[in-house]
């Protein structure tokens, strides 16, 4: 009892108090801040302000605010007045710059909140958002490095809105200053809707306003829901297992409570026969066997509130920070409130079988003490001889028939752990298949082939367009991979520098890769379309899709060093190790709109046949006058989020397999008390200490054998509508390598399950049954 309502207690107060903590923080913010449903860029070159205006009267519009000129996807390096050094004149990541009459005020839509400094006032001032390099070097200045005269701004002070609709504010005489400097200038208008609850409304929503304008003149949209999702996503992807596990934990808590506390009232009948012989009133005697429950039940309660509590600590992490909210820890009343609810549902569970013993007859409770019924099962007794088993293990198989009702208790409890243990190997195949796409795409590899600069250098030190980031020289590196003997396969990639416009500007900013060569063999997933076949085409990855609202066909515009390509999406990915927001596309496509490719690395597959350090000596050889290295594949960097899920999994996987086998275990060791005399009698008759446990645990097989073949479906079912929404938390949609978890080599194994948990919980009795001695146990009898 104290297990069971401690798994059911931690899986509860875990989701219930993720779900609290990481939704409110945004919500309270988003109403405090009247922030946007939805922020649109239009390309000034197609609209004007005034028609970008009257787009505040589109179908669902119920506020707008704007239009604010906004320069887009702009290079940036840390200047080289940065108080820390070591990162002058560092990659600074791309900006979105916009400036609002209203910098600073309390008032209107999409109110900007500052978190260090003060907003600028003069041209030559800016306010960024922490997340950037610049962050270490308030007080310094930014470089917009892709501009003619690279203008710099000093940086007065870090801040922004809560849905991250721009990235950098500045004063209408600075953003002057870009736009004099060369940055293209658009139009940025801010929305509310009527109806802006799900994707699918804001995807409706941003229609209506691009009917409101010429065609092709929205460039971006940028929901609130990408925002809510960066700040509490990976928070959120725990709670629909935490959920599943709560309530499995509850039910089970109100089974085994239930046989427990059954068990207590029908072995202890000659007592109650007793305690009212001596004035103990039906409600004194309900009260007694309640508190038998109460009591393990509240240490059950009180150790998983605590577990819950420090459980999420580790989970939420630094959820809310950028939100402001004080604290990510669990909040008071559901420390409460589920410790509360879990006592009364043990109460009244507790409470109905010890009713019934309250109200048992005195005298039949002294008279018939604990000898079982006459007539139990004598029909399947006569049946179950008739099998071609030895006679120990048909006693055994009649067992049930005997008492029904308690065999639909233990089937119940071994249906529950079946549930638990299908339900958890599915969650866990699924987490390794996730964690094995961080071996696939671009991660797969013999060899590798870097800069000779970069070895040694921790991956991501310097920004694609640092001039301390080397980069490979893509036609020479691949002719001398193609004539060093034993190349299987090679193809080249790297980080363009380039910014695609409308990106997610919170978090990680978008990368676009441009791609050399054949990578069919890495087995990188498309979701849905083709890979890119000619020049100007792109494939994007999920979760940049998902949050742009991206689909196969749209067209989207990358920027690098100030002047853009227009690109079509003609597929869209599932990768997992390169970043939340990526663009791919052929490195021919950038030499022939005039910009710059790089490769900052060859993934190289060798033939079978081949020795790794032969090769490497070899092409070392062909390498080195290339200023490039051959580096092996360590296979690094797992996701900590999808393993701690997998230990949590574990963790209340074999809580619930464990209460499940001490339900069998109760429910066993009062049959074996029950039959005290019938089990003498067997041994005095020359029933063996092996036959006596083959009896007791025939008892409980045919139980698990059917609770097996019921539950390992309803815990496909429930894996199934658990692991969907768990991606869809952190913005993904799962491919079916790794939404299909499950197997005939799993499936086969669990649907023997139901005998091995209940053979777990009989063990125990079975062996003390057998130890008994004869004339012991008819002694005690």
């Amino acid at each position: 009892m104290a297990l069971t309502t401690f798994a059911a207690v931690t899986s509860s107060v875990l989701s219930l108090g993720l779900l609290a903590v990481v939704q409110a923080p945004f919500e309270h913010a988003f109403s405090a801040r009247n922030g946007a449903h939805l922020a649109v860029q239009f390309d000034g070159s197609k609209v004007t302000a005034a028609q970008a205006a009257t787009t505040a009267h589109a179908v669902g519009v119920t506020g707008a605010a704007g239009p604010y000129p906004i320069a887009a996807a702009l290079d940036t390096t840390v200047g080289t007045d940065c108080p820390k050094k070591g990162l002058a004149g560092h990659d600074n990541g791309p900006l979105t710059v916009t400036t609002r009459p209203d910098l600073g005020s309390t008032s209107g839509m999409d109110r900007l909140v500052l978190t260090q400094g003060r907003w600028p006032t003069s041209p030559g001032e800016i306010a960024l958002p922490w997340q950037h390099y610049a962050a270490d070097c308030f007080g310094g200045s930014v470089v917009f490095s892709s501009l003619p005269g690279k203008p710099s701004f000093k940086v007065v002070g870090f801040g922004g809105s809560v849905t991250n609709s721009a990235t950098a504010f500045a004063t209408a005489d600075g953003f002057a200053r870009l736009t004099a400097a060369g940055a293209r200038s658009d139009e940025q208008m801010l929305y509310r809707f009527a109806k802006a609850g799900t994707n699918a409304d804001i995807a409706t929503d941003k229609q209506a306003v691009a009917a409101a304008v010429p065609a092709g003149a929205v460039e971006a949209g940028q929901s609130y829901l990408t925002a809510e999702q960066q700040a509490t996503g990976n928070a959120k992807a725990y709670v629909p297992f935490l959920i599943a596990f709560g309530i499995l934990g509850l039910f089970l808590s109100v089974l085994i409570i239930s046989i427990v506390v059954s068990g207590a009232a029908a072995s202890g009948i000659r007592r109650i026969g007793v305690l009212k012989s001596l004035g103990f009133t039906p409600a004194q005697v309900a009260r007694a066997y309640t508190a038998q429950a109460m009591i393990p039940a509240t240490l059950g309660v009180v150790l998983g509130t605590v577990f819950g509590n420090l459980l999420a600590v580790p989970i939420l992490g630094g959820a809310g920070r950028q939100l402001g909210a004080a604290s990510a820890t669990i909040p008071l009343w559901v420390s409460a409130v589920v410790p509360l609810g879990a006592l009364l549902i043990v109460g009244v569970t507790a409470l109905i079988p010890a009713l019934r013993a309250g109200r048992m007859s005195k005298v039949r409770a002294l008279v018939v003490g604990r000898a079982p019924r006459a007539r139990g099962g004598r029909t399947a007794q006569r049946l179950a001889s008739r099998l071609p088993l030895p006679r120990a293990m048909s006693l055994g198989l009649a067992q049930p028939f005997a008492r029904p009702g308690r065999a639909v208790l233990v089937g119940a409890a071994v249906l529950f752990g079946v549930v638990s243990a299908t339900f958890a190997v599915g969650l866990e195949t699924g987490f390794n298949k996730y964690l094995d796409t961080s071996t696939s795409g671009f991660n797969v590899a013999s060899k590798f082939v870097v800069p000779t600069a970069d070895v040694g250098v921790p991956w991501g030190l310097y920004g694609p367009d640092d001039p301390r980031n080397p980069h490979l020289d893509g036609a020479k590196v691949a002719a001398a991979l193609a004539r060093t003997p034993g190349t299987k396969a090679a193809f080249g990639w790297g980080d363009s520098g380039a910014a695609m416009v409308g990106a997610p500007p919170g978090g990680e900013p978008a990368k676009v890769f441009t791609v050399t060569g054949d990578f069919s063999w890495t087995n990188m997933e498309l979701l849905s379309g083709r890979w890119y076949a000619a020049l100007g085409e792109a494939v994007v990855g999920d979760k940049l899709a998902s949050a742009v609202g991206i689909h196969v066909g749209d067209d989207v515009t990358v920027v690098q060093r100030n002047r853009r390509l227009p690109l079509k999406v003609v597929g869209i990915n599932f990768d997992t190790n390169q970043g939340d927001y990526t663009v791919m596309t052929d490195a021919a496509t950038f030499t022939a709109a005039g910009l710059t490719p790089h490769i900052d690395q060859f993934n190289v597959e060798l033939a079978s046949n081949v020795s790794g350090s032969d090769w490497s000596t070899s092409a070392a050889a062909a390498l080195t006058p290339l200023n490039a290295s051959v580096q092996s594949n360590s296979d690094e960097g797992k996701n900590i989020v999808v393993i701690t899920m997998g230990a949590l999994v574990a963790t209340l996987t074999l809580m619930m397999i464990a209460v499940a086998a001490l339900g069998v275990l109760s429910t066993v060791v009062q049959d074996t008390r029950e039959r005290v005399h019938d089990l003498a009698v067997f041994k005095a008759l020359g029933m063996t200490p092996k036959q006596t446990m083959a009896m007791v645990l025939t008892s409980v097989t045919l139980t698990g054998l059917i609770a097996g073949p019921i539950g390992v479906p309803i815990g496909v079912t429930v894996e199934k509508a658990t692991l969907t929404p768990m991606g869809n938390a952190i913005g993904r949609h799962l491919p079916p390598s790794v939404s299909h978890t499950y197997t005939a080599g799993l499936l086969i194994p669990l649907l023997a399950g139901g005998i091995v948990i209940a053979l777990l919980g009989a063990l125990p009795p079975a062996g003390r049954a057998a130890r008994t001695r004869t004339a012991t146990a008819l002694r005690t009898e």
